[in-house]
């Protein structure tokens, strides 16, 4: 996930159209999308076809699967003049120095192209100031039109039955079964002043500031008006009361961007430190960095273990992220060992988000612990379908009831929203699972029945298994 904040994106978050679009025949694109879906598995480019073609017969069973999406961050449906910038709680009002983007979200990528067509019936094959306007005043009738039907529309035209929205609220037109939530957590994890970490660097100021927002929406919400003295009181009224009201409004996961913030080194802390550290602090002060961290630490395997009680899987972003100054040694799911082997978290489900890329090797390895999976969203727009197919092939012939779809679909800029960026994600995603599955049958890893077996595995049932949809 790249946060809204960048100054390029910043217009996207809060004045684009969400992305409710369709393209000028909604019914005939529904319809023959296996069939498109298909001949672009079936016709890459001339490069990667020289190298290897997908086999037809996998080529077209992914074509073919209603997907479950793991994670994504579609926007609610909005009246015009409206914004959404709830699909986030790192979106604050202090945005990001500008960084470079990557090119597979750059604006002047021309896949872009290729999505606007697919979806919205776009007729030209450049990006001209003319066209684009052409493009948004298309999006914005679509999105008049479809109504709060819209988000379920937009799932149709990319072959997903059910999509998992990382937003800190649902909204309007993003209902279940089509949409099912996962809430965001690391507030929790932050109760005391985070003044001096914020200082650390400009893009620490922004995120913390997001943080802290949704703290006091969730102190609220537990209607306390300050924090508790006591750390015990903390935990039974802001994090179990917050989770459980969570998973009543129809919340089937939670999410860490811990990252973000800081290492993902949680150590077991002695309960009796964490609640000294909590109580000479709670009223105010800034608690010294150490001290700090031992606090985090013990609330982050506590808001596990509540969530594990609560049937709420765990998702945590790992690997890389958006930002110059993003900390990637800090991100390396192997951090995460110690929290993975906890006993007392055994009944704890873990999503690795993003599959750790670049530790993808990792994450291979971590899928061996029976409450962990991984999913290779995001990875479908920093790497090549090629490259993307040998991080699948590796985690398909060590675990392949582990991994999950994803497309990570957010908004950039009201030209290339959470739409766009899912239908690319989508498309790299079944184009690589693809090309994994045809190399291990051609090298007689699997045979064709089982390829077609991981392939369902892996788009959908997979998802659905681990969150008990059936």
């Amino acid at each position: 996930m790249v946060p809204c904040t960048h100054p390029q994106s910043r217009q996207g978050c809060e004045t684009a159209p969400g992305g409710l679009v369709a393209s000028r025949n909604p019914k005939s694109l529904g319809s023959t999308l296996p069939i498109v879906m298909a001949l672009t598995l079936l016709s890459p480019p001339a490069a990667a076809r020289a190298q290897l073609p997908v086999d037809p017969a996998l080529a077209r069973e992914i074509a073919s699967i209603r997907a479950f999406d793991n994670h994504a961050h579609p926007l609610r449906a909005l009246i015009d003049g409206e914004s959404d910038n709830e699909w986030d709680a790192l979106v604050s009002e202090e945005p990001l120095p500008e960084f470079p983007l990557p090119v597979g979200l750059r604006p002047d990528n021309p896949q872009n192209i290729a999505a606007w067509t697919a979806l919205y019936g776009y007729q030209h094959s450049d990006m001209s100031q003319e066209h684009l306007a052409e493009l948004l005043e298309t999006k914005r009738r679509i999105m008049r039109e479809k109504g709060n039907g819209y988000a379920a529309w937009v799932l149709d035209q990319l072959g997903i039955e059910t999509m998992v929205a990382n937003r800190t609220v649902m909204g309007r037109g993003l209902d279940p079964p089509r949409f099912r939530w996962a809430s965001f957590v690391d507030a929790l994890m932050l109760p005391l002043s985070n003044q001096r970490v914020r200082a650390k660097h400009p893009e620490y100021r922004s995120f913390y500031a997001g943080v802290e927002k949704w703290r006091e929406r969730y102190l609220s919400e537990a209607n306390v008006r300050s924090l508790p003295a006591k750390l015990d009181d903390y935990l039974a009224k802001v994090i179990v009361g917050t989770l459980e009201r969570q998973k009543r409004d129809g919340a089937i996961a939670i999410k860490f961007e811990a990252s973000y913030l800081r290492s993902l080194e949680f150590t077991d802390a002695p309960p009796a430190a964490a609640a000294r550290t909590y109580a000479r602090y709670a009223a105010g002060g800034e608690p010294p960095a150490s001290e700090y961290k031992l606090l985090q630490d013990f609330l982050f395997r506590a808001i596990a273990r509540e969530a594990g009680r609560l049937g709420l899987v765990v998702h945590i972003h790992v690997g890389a992220g958006a930002g110059s100054f993003y900390e990637l040694g800090g991100s390396n799911p192997i951090l995460l060992e110690s929290v993975l082997n906890d006993p007392s978290l055994r009944a704890t489900r873990f999503v690795l988000i993003h599959g750790g890329w670049p530790f993808y090797k990792e994450t291979a390895f971590l899928l061996g612990k029976p409450n962990v999976y991984a999913d290779f969203s995001a990875m479908t727009f920093l790497v090549s379908p090629r490259a993307l197919a040998e991080v699948l092939r590796t985690w398909l012939e060590w675990y392949p009831e582990k991994v999950l779809f994803g497309t990570d679909g957010f908004a950039l800029t009201p030209e290339f929203g959470w739409e766009e960026v899912s239908w690319l994600s989508n498309r790299t995603g079944r184009d690589a699972l693809g090309h994994a599955l045809t190399t291990m049958l051609n090298d007689g890893i699997v045979t064709r029945e089982r390829a077609l077996e991981l392939a369902r595995m892996t788009m959908r049932e997979n998802g659905l298994r681990l969150y008990g949809l059936r």
